[in-house]
């Protein structure tokens, strides 16, 4: 490995355009924030020292042997997360970068492209949610309230731009158009900044930091061993920025599976679980400790690169498909049982429902069949009780294995109270005493329990069906103003601002009733859409609202009515003794 003469940015954003520069399959993805780039781009421009970095020099001979990935220009946060696998036609130089490829990546997202993140409150799927900025500089003057003076670089729609009063943002990528110093003097002149300070310095040396100052120091590995190049790779990426054990992980699966590319299987699977619709929001992590659990051959399911042998990759790559398979039919239960990123609290809980599945040979239809009925209503019990009491919570790894364990041992039925036994001598008990409903009961509206403790009170609900989580007096007329003009009793108002977020104020509607109710005062709502006295019986039945005054006045009422109701079928679902304080 030898330093080389330094290079431009410019020169470098040239060699990823012309496909001179590459990513190795064993490189993690682009992990960075808008805020990080922003941050980099501040340091360039004030002269503070970027790191240097590290290139694999691949010889002809050796370029079709390995993966290669393109870099990311315009990153999308849904979209266009992946970086795109490379083809080559034919046997070519490659020069790779083992070290430095957020850097790399964020100067070119800058400089050459776009950053698409959500925006805030707005749903993944809707269709605004993610608009394109591109990176600018503000050259009227550093970042606002900065104390040291930070340069002001933002991503921001050409909107956003345009229509700042009080700002004049430069778009970066504008900086590779200049070809010499009175291009830059020429641009301050037309828009009058050729005599501000800060704006012509700014632009200089932004200038100078791109397109002159060779700043991006480098190393070039010319070796065309892969296992030393792997623990080149692993070395030089251990400090700085921590990669994610899944990272190394992957990267090493990447550079030892035979028959299958690592990266692209385990990427569509995460893609495939998630669901189209975003549903859930699994990762790398998940999977890659999957391929621990679900291998039965393999003990130690830690994260440690050195569970990641050649062995063990050898295991895990034969045993993919049904690694695929049973984390496919886990997640269709999950969806099956109304579970959502919202509420599903560890991601981790899917595994031990995934071993299970696959000790049973992958049954098909598992999820919907009536054959399995029984079966997945253990499932349904013992996986919300451990949510709620946060079973995977620390030492996951050692509950994984116990239940592992366990699951290996049964006799072909889901063994839950084996499964309850075991966490229970673990200190991870899943059993509720009547405090414990008392604390599922305030559990507030926005929480991933809440789910949870709902459709524990109304399991005859089709959760495969859309469904929402609702307020039974709406959310909206919880004011201090509206609450006193709906007839509240000033000594209950902050009873009701209190509690009205809370479980007895709550109930799981499907997707048409809930989007007719809106902001309805629940009262005017129940009449309106039941009008015969049955049918608002049957209703409140269903929903264990007491059959009494439901106007908002009598909210005070109508919560501690509810909350005895609750209680009770919380008592019910959860098997707790009315005269026992825990589950025998």
């Amino acid at each position: 490995m030898s330093f080389q003469a330094p290079l431009t940015i410019r020169k470098v954003l040239e060699n990823i355009e012309t496909k001179r520069y590459f990513l190795p399959a064993i490189q993690r993805e682009f992990v960075w924030e808008t805020w990080q780039i922003e941050q980099l781009f501040d340091s360039i421009l004030r002269g503070y020292p970027i790191g240097s970095f590290l290139f694999w020099q691949v010889s002809p001979a050796n370029s079709k042997e390995y993966e290669f990935y393109e870099f990311i220009r315009d990153y999308h946060e849904r979209d266009g997360r992946h970086n795109q696998k490379v083809d080559f036609m034919e046997k070519r130089e490659v020069i790779a970068a083992l070290d430095g490829q957020q850097r790399l990546t964020a100067l070119n997202i800058g400089l050459r492209g776009s950053y698409a993140a959500r925006t805030k409150w707005k749903w993944r799927t809707s269709p605004d949610a993610y608009l394109r900025r591109a990176l600018h500089l503000n050259l009227l003057g550093p970042r606002e309230d900065d104390e040291y003076g930070t340069y002001d670089f933002a991503f921001l729609t050409a909107e956003e731009a345009s229509s700042s009063s009080d700002k004049h943002w430069f778009r970066a990528s504008d900086i590779l158009e200049f070809k010499a110093e009175r291009e830059v003097n020429t641009f301050l002149a037309k828009r009058g900044l050729a005599n501000h300070d800060f704006a012509s310095g700014a632009l200089f040396d932004f200038f100078d930091k791109v397109n002159k100052s060779a700043i991006i120091n480098y190393y070039l590995e010319e070796d065309q061993d892969l296992d030393k190049v792997l623990r080149i790779f692993i070395r030089v990426n251990s400090g700085g920025t921590q990669l994610a054990y899944s990272d190394l992980l992957l990267s090493t699966a990447t550079a030892q599976w035979k028959s299958l590319n690592a990266r692209d299987e385990i990427n569509a699977l995460v893609d495939q679980l998630n669901g189209p619709d975003h549903r859930f929001n699994f990762d790398k992590d998940l999977v890659m400790k999957a391929c621990l659990v679900l291998t039965d051959e393999i003990q130690d399911i830690r994260f440690k690169v050195t569970n990641f042998n050649a062995t063990n990759t050898k295991k895990i790559e034969d045993n993919w498909k049904n690694i695929t398979e049973a984390l496919r039919q886990a997640v269709a239960l999950l969806m099956s049982f109304g579970l959502s990123e919202r509420s599903l609290t560890s991601a981790n809980s899917v595994l031990p429902i995934a071993y299970y599945l696959l000790k049973r040979g992958l049954p098909a239809n598992y999820d919907s069949s009536t054959k399995y009925l029984t079966d997945r209503a253990a499932i349904r019990q013992w996986l919300f009780r451990s949510l709620l009491r946060g079973a995977f919570g620390a030492q996951g790894d050692t509950v994984l294995t116990n239940v592992r364990s366990v699951i290996r041992a049964s006799n072909g039925v889901f063994p839950a109270d084996a499964l309850a036994e075991k966490l229970h001598q673990m200190n991870r008990p899943i059993r509720f005493s009547s405090e414990d409903i008392d604390d599922l009961l305030s559990v507030r509206y926005g929480q991933k329990q809440v789910f949870l403790v709902l459709s524990l009170l109304f399991p005859g609900i089709d959760y495969r069906n859309n469904v929402h989580l609702d307020h039974v007096h709406p959310q909206t007329i919880f004011t201090r103003k509206k609450l006193l003009q709906a007839g509240v009793p000033a000594h209950e108002v902050d009873f009701c601002l209190e509690n009205c977020d809370e479980i007895p104020n709550l109930q799981i509607l499907q997707n048409i009733p809930n989007m007719e109710k809106s902001s309805q005062p629940f009262a005017e709502w129940l009449e309106e859409t039941y009008p015969s006295e049955k049918a608002r019986s049957d209703f409140l039945r269903s929903q264990l609202i007491p059959d009494s005054d439901l106007r908002l006045a009598n909210f005070k009422r109508f919560f501690e009515d509810r909350s005895k109701t609750l209680r009770l079928e919380l008592h019910k679902a959860l098997q707790v003794s009315s005269n026992s304080p825990t589950l025998e």
